[in-house]
């Protein structure tokens, strides 16, 4: 065989990058490996003293199987530290306990999933396979802490690093390194018995993913009992490929009972214990705990069971005395939030309240008297990611440039001026160091894939850890020629609103063509859809298969303030319709827009919005696909349904409103849904309770329901298909041709 020279390597080379660069953005390779959107990290974190950045990152064959790795500073090089494959071989079993969490904390990917390092920054903590790993920095290899063949979730350090703490079988266990022994701290666990574990409203809904909670000094632990036996309990389905299972799970309907939750206080080596006071009225949530710099002194946050309370109270240990230290109230409802912060250097804490409108910061001393208001004006703050108390600077992320960017902004308590840190347009993540001003951004476009760097107090770049540029070699490169960039704009709701929405126009552009739409929305509370920041490349997809992508945010919708969320209160399915209607108007204002031939698209209140603009405004949508809906309010859970909707009991005609079901007859275009069929969190009952509606009343429909698949339909195969199924649903229905 005649050997092949080094400058026909470089023609055959030159010749494959000129294919690669005609190749057409397909479904298949969306989700395929390597990620189009290159070299992505996960969860990062500076070391304690300054000198590595940990992070996760998948395979270059198999972008969801996560290893860890660490950045030198130094050096500016990346090492791996572990593959996930070699610590656990096989495939990862995980417990119905650990599937549940993983899916409230919308955890993608398998492998090591996450981490932490112990206060001291001499080792990492992370939890594989149902085990937990301790690793000391400069040893070969980490340890096994327990080998139990039951699971163990929600492992911590303590804050001083002396203990690891974690659940098993509904009990709460602190395993003690220096003398390498595991304490149960608590043993009745069981059955509808949990010890230090959140329920599921409080992880779905409150996003509190813990139930229990360290001193500073590591002296004691707080931790909730949660008994679920009130909650009704339900039987379902889950279907799989190639079985059945019969599930009992207790669902807390609206209208319905909640767990009940007892909160205590234990002394660690003493086992001196104590429950809490929380009231005679048992039907509250606990929303937030929270110990303060004294380790005497625990807070917790208790919200009224129609949310428009919230109250923040101190407990001194071992008394037991309560204090209320303030009081949030609403006409509507309270967001809750992580932005509580206790001060070192003085007798004050940081609090966050959208009392005024928007959310923005308050100081309070620590009897709860308010001191100031530190922020202000029609912007909302995201959070607080950094306090220095030493130069009384307080980093903050908002919107107060723009709703549609996320930057980082830095407070002077002296002068109370705010100063813009973050310089590039875009949307910046921010993860500061543990007491130190420097702080990892990730950084991204619509158009730009995320770049991740370190940088100093001022904004000044230290440091590239991934700056992910789509060069030659990027796998997004190969896809540019074809890349089309979105326009950003806003019009006004029928209130005078703004509304901000995004618009992708067809590949192969030509003005004096008409051109069908897909309106791709979520449309609920507690979230954004239209920001400049790298995303699912969905709309990107459509686009280039010769649809419009328009998506608008609509009132109810987050990060505008209390004012643009409170319309959709007791009225889900109303004023978010008439804003998608306002949207659909101004589509139609534009000549190249063919109005007969105008789709919709979501997931889950996505979903629930397709259904709702199908069978409410049918003069405006001509086809469209609904994914994991609500179809009745009665049909989900207590914490998120009563905060928008009231109690079902009291507020029945808005319940029926609010329903699809009073509007579906009105059918008339065509429609698809699909339903994963083991959905714990939408119920799979949502999906089939409407399709008998429509069988019974002779309205045709389609089905695709996808086996063993919970609400967010994971797994590149599943994702692949649902995208290939939506575009063809479109094709055939708008005649679109390929």
């Amino acid at each position: 065989m005649k050997p092949i020279s080094l400058v026909t390597l470089c023609l055959m080379s030159f010749l494959v990058s000129g294919v690669v660069q005609s190749q057409q953005l397909t479904a298949e390779r969306i989700y395929q490996s390597p990620s189009l959107a290159g070299e992505t990290l996960a969860s990062p974190a500076i070391s304690p003293d300054g000198s590595l950045i940990t992070f996760l990152k998948g395979k270059q064959d198999d972008y969801e199987q996560l290893d860890l790795w660490a950045f030198d500073i130094s050096t500016g090089k990346s090492r791996l530290l572990f593959d996930s494959t070699q610590l656990h071989q096989g495939e990862e079993t995980l417990s119905d306990e650990e599937k549940a969490r993983r899916e409230r904390m919308r955890l993608k990917g398998s492998g090591i999933v996450s981490y932490q390092w112990s206060p001291n920054g001499k080792a990492i903590l992370f939890p594989l396979g149902g085990d937990i790993f301790y690793w000391e920095l400069g040893s070969k290899k980490a340890a096994k802490i327990v080998d139990t063949p039951a699971f163990e979730t929600d492992v911590k350090f303590s804050p001083q690093g002396n203990y690891i703490s974690y659940i098993r079988e509904q009990n709460l266990y602190v395993f003690d390194l220096a003398e390498s022994k595991e304490l149960s701290i608590t043993q009745a666990g069981g059955g509808n018995v949990k010890f230090g574990m959140a329920e599921f409203v409080a992880q779905e809904e409150m996003k509190r993913m813990t139930g229990y909670w360290w001193s500073p000094d590591e002296s004691k632990i707080a931790f909730t009992k949660v008994d679920t036996s009130p909650v009704e309990e339900v039987t379902r389905s889950e279907i799989y490929a190639d079985e059945i299972k019969t599930v009992t799970q207790r669902y807390p309907f609206a209208g319905k009972n909640n767990v009940l939750v007892e909160l205590g206080i234990i002394e660690v080596k003493n086992r001196k214990f104590q429950w809490v006071n929380l009231g005679e009225n048992k039907d509250i949530y606990l929303a937030r705990v929270q110990w303060t710099q004294d380790s005497n002194k625990l807070t917790y946050q208790i919200q009224s069971r129609d949310q428009q309370t919230l109250t923040l109270f101190s407990v001194d240990w071992p008394t037991l005395d309560t204090q209320a230290l303030l009081k949030e109230t609403s006409k509507t409802w309270i967001n809750l939030h992580e932005d509580l912060f206790f001060l070192k250097q003085k007798p004050e804490f940081i609090w966050a309240s959208e009392r005024d409108g928007f959310k923005h910061l308050y100081l309070y001393s620590n009897q709860g008297n308010l001191i100031k208001q530190l922020t202000k004006g029609e912007w909302s703050i995201d959070e607080v990611e950094y306090i220095d108390e030493a130069k009384q600077h307080i980093y903050f992320t908002g919107r107060k440039s723009t709703p549609v960017e996320k930057h980082l902004y830095r407070l002077n308590l002296a002068d109370e001026t705010i100063d813009k840190i973050t310089r590039r347009s875009g949307y910046h993540d921010i993860d500061f160091a543990t007491n130190r001003t420097t702080y990892i951004d990730n950084f991204s476009t619509i158009n730009s894939p995320p770049q991740w760097s370190l940088h100093d107090a001022d904004g000044q770049r230290v440091a590239w850890l991934a700056e992910n540029k789509v060069t030659k070699e990027h796998p997004l490169f190969p896809y540019m020629k074809d890349w089309i960039k979105p326009k950003f704009g806003n019009i006004k709701a029928n209130d005078g609103q703004k509304l901000y929405y995004r618009l992708y126009k067809p590949a192969n552009f030509n003005p004096k063509k008409k051109y069908p739409v897909i309106v791709y929305l979520y449309g609920g509370p507690r979230a954004q859809m239209v920001t400049n920041r790298w995303t699912r490349l969905v709309s990107q997809y459509l686009a280039q298969q010769g649809y419009a992508v328009f998506t608008l945010d609509n009132r109810g919708s987050y990060n505008r303030g209390k004012a643009f969320e409170d319309p959709i209160y007791k009225a889900m399915g109303s004023v978010e319709v008439e804003d998608q209607i306002t949207g659909v108007k101004f589509l139609r204002t534009l000549p190249w827009v063919d109005e007969k031939r105008i789709g919709v698209h979501g997931h889950s209140y996505g979903g629930y919005m397709t259904l709702m603009t199908l069978f409410k405004a049918p003069d405006y949508f001509t086809a469209g696909v609904s994914g994991a809906p609500v179809t009745d309010w009665r049909l989900y859970d207590t914490h998120y349904t009563e905060r928008y909707m009231g109690n079902p009991e009291t507020d029945a005609d808005a319940y029926e409103a609010s329903s699809v079901f009073p509007y579906a007859v009105n059918l008339k275009k065509p429609l698809l849904i699909y339903h994963g069929m083991a959905d714990d969190n939408v119920l799979f009952k949502n999906s089939t309770k409407l399709y008998k509606l429509l069988q019974d009343n002779n309205i045709p429909f389609f089905v695709m329901d996808y086996p063993g698949k919970k609400h967010s339909i994971r797994g590149k195969k599943t994702e692949m298909h649902r995208l290939n199924m939506i575009r063809q649903f479109f094709d055939l229905h708008f005649q679109v041709k390929r």
